[in-house]
């Protein structure tokens, strides 16, 4: 059995294939999160809406460790992480997936580490290739089943929020290598490493960024786009769930803190 998290992002709040399952609040030391939990194709799966019911907080404001420490809490090992995007990649565009393999953090104000007491001392996570490799590929090749237009690749850049970037900032960020730009991503990831968990994330391409679009920005155009691509997403994330055949890709996520111990609870 595979012990499954489904992350969903704006416009991922209730995927159909997890109708039915148990609502839970698993208390953490950072927080409550709000949980639900079942069992679908032989695993078990635990979905969590990122910004709470009704999109009622703010990308700054999520709450990533209490998240990412219920996740772990409840066994998982494997977490599959949506995100709405602007592209600074005319290549992806409106639509498009994107199987992100690299990041960038331009984030601010979030605590971005379990390791910040002197009761769990000090640690240094690798985060070379942010996002497991395994995991990749598995969505990588459920994607390559469906008619749904991807990348296989692309860098993700992180923003504070809640406002959208100048397009001073998003000429930036291209110039960096940046393909994507959205207000999640990080410092999820980086907890999902420290926890020890494999963590991947598919981003949905809402709109065009800031200075690339031909009209200003608004979080409306993210909701309809989202609108559109749901479908497609609830299509990917039951197929990732279904996908109990053997990998073809290894990874280490889950003893990556070794030197230091291994991840506690």
């Amino acid at each position: 059995m595979r012990k499954i998290a489904i992350i969903g992002g704006t416009g991922v709040y209730s995927p159909e294939a997890l109708a039915g399952f148990e609502e839970k609040v698993i208390t953490t030391p950072y927080g409550d999160a709000l949980c639900k939990l079942g069992t679908l194709h032989g695993n078990q799966v635990v979905f969590i809406t990122r910004h709470g019911v009704g999109h009622s907080v703010p990308p700054h404001k999520v709450n990533y460790r209490a998240n990412i420490w219920a996740l772990k809490s409840l066994g998982t090992e494997e977490i599959f992480a949506t995100t709405a995007v602007g592209s600074l990649n005319r290549e992806m565009k409106a639509g498009h997936f994107v199987v992100c393999d690299q990041a960038i953090d331009f984030t601010k104000s979030r605590v971005n580490t379990f390791y910040d007491t002197p009761e769990r001392g000090v640690a240094h996570v690798d985060f070379t290739n942010p996002y497991c490799s395994r995991l990749r590929a598995k969505v990588i090749k459920c994607l390559e089943k469906t008619a749904i237009p991807f990348h296989k690749t692309g860098c993700y850049v992180c923003t504070e929020g809640p406002r959208f970037e100048t397009a001073a900032e998003i000429k930036m960020f291209a110039m960096l290598g940046g393909d994507l730009v959205g207000m999640t991503n990080l410092p999820e990831s980086v907890l999902a490493r420290e926890a020890e968990m494999c963590y991947t994330n598919c981003s949905i391409v809402t709109n065009m960024a800031a200075g690339i679009s031909p009209t200003p920005l608004s979080h409306s155009e993210v909701v309809e786009a989202m609108a559109q691509s749901g479908k497609n997403m609830a299509q990917l994330i039951e197929a990732f769930i279904a996908d109990n055949s053997e990998d073809t890709e290894t990874c280490n996520c889950a003893h990556c803190m070794a030197e230091f111990g291994g991840f506690k609870l």
